[in-house]
């Protein structure tokens, strides 16, 4: 039997996952000096249970300045390496594949997290606790928002050399695949947006110029990262309603990542609005797939995409339609974690119990013996040492 493509072992470069579902990385607001804690290794350990081939740690910012709030990931100190490591293990020896996003909030920076309406610190009882947020320009990210302050020359040397070592404390800590985070408002964008970025220097004006600095990045990510890892880049493809970011824009971005050595492009959306005709993107089923299928036509790149993929025929005929390489999942893995091990038995999967760990598929197989359950047709039954674990 020819398995469905949502279960057949995806290989890239040096690494083998065994499957194409990936969990997106999603921001807890959990961590403590930026450290992971107890709640990340439930998090990130659940999905790798439930049989997803990659797991993303939440995106990590690279300076301790570069966080939204002080509860958020960030990986900016060696001595923090040997914390990152225990959970790239973890999500490894569960048969995952642990995988990193880099990130860096500038103006967004020095806020409470989404639980509390992301009020800016320096608008709270916690003022004391608020520091300075960089943008490329002195251009709140919202109406009320705090000014950041422009950064230097020296500031943008200083990012760009930050994600560097970043990256290479993500390999020491393990980590298989490592993507950088050019979407939803945060510094990258806020350097590629004329929404934000004011400068009259090199790194602003036209599209060649605010693409600037997401490419010195990813360059000097691209020489620390080894070559034989997958190295991917999220982007906005579009802006939010009001935005000035388009499709085209993307392709031109990605064309240039390409040249530089990213081998995927994670394809969101949204994060700066503005007084632009630029509609709202609707979230309709798999909304982001048609915006990952137009880069991968234009530059031949693998491409990954989120967006409301909940159903596994849903997900098998994205992949059948080559229009995506990578299926990423986020909310409905929150809201199931054993996702994959229901969508393969939806799509006849033969032993799809083994996508869990031997610790529950001798259970679940008893379970189903004792019931006189089938799967896929034939009588579940027990592995012969299946006693020894009783």
């Amino acid at each position: 039997m020819t398995l469905p493509r949502l279960f057949q072992p995806f290989s890239f470069k040096s690494v083998t996952a065994r499957n194409p579902i990936v969990v997106s990385p999603m921001c807890q607001y959990q961590s403590v000096d930026g450290s992971p804690t107890d709640w990340h290794f439930v998090h990130m350990g659940r999905y790798a249970v439930g049989g997803a081939g990659i797991v993303f740690y939440e995106e990590t910012a690279v300076e301790d300045r570069g966080r939204k709030t002080h509860a958020c990931a960030g990986l900016y100190r060696d001595d923090q390496i040997p914390e990152f490591k225990r959970l790239a293990d973890l999500v490894r020896g569960l048969g995952s594949v642990p995988a990193i996003q880099l990130g860096h909030s500038g103006g967004r920076a020095s806020e409470r997290g989404p639980l509390f309406g992301r009020q800016a610190l320096v608008n709270t009882d916690d003022a004391d606790d608020a520091w300075q947020a960089v943008s490329s320009s002195a251009t709140p990210i919202k109406e009320g928002s705090p000014i950041p302050r422009e950064m230097s020359l020296k500031d943008i040397q200083d990012v760009v050399e930050a994600f560097a070592v970043a990256a290479r404390r993500s390999l020491a800590a393990g980590f298989e695949i490592l993507e950088i985070h050019g979407a939803h408002g945060y510094l990258i964008q806020q350097f590629l947006s004329p929404l934000i970025n004011k400068r009259a220097d090199a790194y602003g004006g036209d599209l060649k110029g605010r693409m600037r600095f997401a490419l010195e990045i990813t360059e000097a990510v691209r020489a620390a990262w080894p070559q034989d890892r997958p190295f991917f880049f999220r982007i906005s493809t579009l802006d939010g309603q009001g935005g000035y970011w388009s499709l085209e824009d993307s392709v031109a971005l990605a064309k240039e990542l390409k040249a530089l050595g990213v081998d995927c492009i994670d394809c969101s959306s949204g994060g700066l609005t503005g007084p632009s005709t630029m509609p709202l993107i609707p979230r309709i089923q798999g909304y982001h797939v048609p915006y990952a299928r137009r880069i991968k036509d234009e530059t031949g790149m693998m491409t990954m995409a989120p967006g409301n993929i909940t159903e596994a025929g849903q997900a098998e005929r994205i992949l059948q339609s080559g229009d995506v390489d990578l299926i990423g999942m986020a909310r409905e893995l929150m809201y199931n974690a054993d996702w994959p091990v229901h969508a393969a038995k939806a799509l006849d999967v033969p032993d799809y119990l083994e996508l869990f760990p031997p610790e529950y598929t001798f259970r679940l197989k008893a379970r189903a013996e004792q019931a006189g359950m089938s799967i896929n047709g034939e009588a579940a039954r027990l592995p012969v040492n299946a006693t020894e674990f009783m």
